[in-house]
């Protein structure tokens, strides 16, 4: 009883392990990756109270409530649809038991504490998570620029002397060649599979 009131205390109880893929399975966010859909763990950090999963396709939060409650909250965030950014790793000083990962997805904040002798794995994590937060970032002024393009050629249409019994077909002519072509590009610039990403820098 003393040992983990003095865990507690000193915030131990918090430091995550990084698991084995062997022992993925073992898991309880196991259990909510879409298999059937061809989603993959790639890194998976294992603390007394929650676990956090990386996979291919999103990251997933077990959340729980305490190192002794069963109780545990699924957070599952789309790299599609939340945002990576802000992240950071804080490697240990000398008195330090642990290292500590941080970053954003959307509007949530994370920091996870993990053993300091597992850096080099997170530092692999940590590569994996920029590289997302730069092709996320980049696509996006991608979709931005196609957006505007397609806004321009608009306002010059409806800008431009034209008959008037050709205008309509004009128009509609632009508008169905503008859903094509931004249907494209959202195809090739909205990533949602970043399984690539994680087998390039997933090394240890």
């Amino acid at each position: 009883m003393f040992k983990k009131l003095a865990s507690d205390a000193l915030g131990l109880s918090d430091i995550g392990t990084i698991i084995s893929p062997a022992d993925f399975d073992k898991t309880d966010a196991d259990d909510y990756v879409m298999h059937e859909d061809n989603e993959k763990i790639y890194f998976l950090i294992k603390t007394k109270a929650d676990e956090y999963c990386f996979t291919n396709l999103a990251i997933i939060h077990v959340d729980g409530e305490s190192a002794v409650s069963s109780k545990r909250t699924l957070k599952r965030y789309t790299y599609s649809r939340h945002k990576i950014s802000d992240v950071l790793l804080e490697t240990a000083g000398k008195v330090d038991m642990d290292v500590e990962i941080k970053f954003t997805l959307g509007k949530e904040k994370f920091s996870i504490d993990v053993r300091k002798d597992q850096i080099d794995q997170l530092k692999d994590l940590y590569k994996s998570l920029l590289k997302i937060e730069e092709i996320t970032h980049e696509n996006r002024i991608h979709m931005d620029m196609a957006n505007q393009s397609l806004e321009k050629a608009v306002t010059i249409m409806q800008n431009t002397r034209n008959e008037d019994n050709k205008m309509p077909i004009t128009y509609r002519e632009l508008t169905d060649f503008g859903f094509t072509w931004l249907t494209s590009v959202r195809e090739q610039y909205h990533e949602k599979d970043f399984g690539a990403v994680y087998e390039k820098y997933i090394n240890n």
